[in-house]
């Protein structure tokens, strides 16, 4: 597929936020699907193009409302503006608020509306190739951040009986344990701290890694240790939300314990789905198109 689009005055503009934002993935994987929607769909008003803004924290509150002017139709979030955003924004959705971050803006009635689709990418897989009845299960969160929240939400959607997380700040834990006792997911959900994690990990079905633990340039290191993965029970599920390397040391260490090993590309995918559906207010979008172009971008980018 060339990439040789004609950006005309007619073209609607699309974006990432973050700062740095030099290494989205989000562009490739966007406008990838947008010059694909074009081929399959004869729609002439399906003229976008996607690219990334990097905005200083200082700078946030201006380049929103720059984006109001020029009619961006609408924006992810990333670091470190998932919670800055907020208040900026006429309209919250209640998964975002139940999260506590907005990572997909859109432009409606002349006005920002902020939702989170982190939720829908982080269940995708396990609601499809890995679908099975999770209300007897239990699962163990490793990290207590913001990536953190949308998988105890993810998890509780599913229906597990048991979310546990663990972290290593103990004030940190408890507020985030705390921010949850007026939803129903503090019924299932209980904090740890890190040296509890020897007890839980004979427990869990899911093993979710939230931690920046592993990521490029620091490939050696995962979160846990050799003899804390060594009681993983076999068949269990680990989930790295890290996609660079592929696979990351947790997830080696978990497969040779007999885990079933899902890395965070597919999260990054099905996050971005969402988005699309959301901007382009409609339901057909070529995720094999995102997930291709991503394992190639990934796959160029090592050599």
């Amino acid at each position: 597929m060339t990439n040789d689009k004609m950006i005309t005055g007619k073209t609607k503009l699309l974006g990432v936020i973050g700062y740095p934002v030099e290494h989205s993935l989000s562009p490739v994987m966007h406008n990838a699907a947008l010059a694909k929607l074009v081929v399959d769909i004869a729609n002439l008003g399906l003229d976008y193009v996607y690219l990334p803004f990097p905005i200083a924290p200082q700078n946030l509150e201006i380049a929103i409302a720059g984006f109001a002017a020029i009619g961006v139709v609408g924006f992810s979030v990333t670091i470190p503006h998932k919670q800055a955003i907020m208040p900026l924004l006429s309209e919250i959705t209640p998964v975002a608020q139940a999260i506590g971050a907005v990572n997909t803006v859109s432009r409606q009635n002349n006005q920002w509306v902020g939702t989170n689709t982190d939720i829908e990418g982080f269940i995708a897989p396990l609601q499809t190739t890995y679908q099975q009845d999770w209300s007897q299960k239990v699962a163990v969160i490793l990290g207590n951040g913001g990536a953190a929240r949308a998988v105890v939400a993810g998890c509780h959607q599913l229906g597990f009986a048991k979310i546990h997380v663990v972290g290593r700040n103990v004030q940190r834990l408890q507020e985030f344990g705390h921010s949850w006792n007026n939803s129903l997911i503090s019924e299932n959900l209980q904090v740890h701290q890190w040296e509890e994690l020897p007890k839980l990990i004979p427990q869990a079905n899911l093993l979710v890694n939230t931690t920046p633990i592993g990521m490029y340039p620091k490939v050696n290191e995962s979160p846990l240790s050799v003899e804390e993965i060594a009681n993983l029970p076999k068949g269990a599920i680990a989930y790295d939300l890290i996609y660079i390397p592929k696979p990351t040391r947790f997830l080696e260490q978990a497969q040779k314990q007999g885990a079933i090993a899902i890395d965070g590309l597919e999260m990054l995918v099905q996050q971005g789905v969402a988005a699309l559906k959301i901007w382009l207010q409609q339901e057909i979008v070529p995720v094999e198109v995102m997930r291709q172009t991503l394992q190639q971008h990934l796959g160029n980018s090592k050599k």
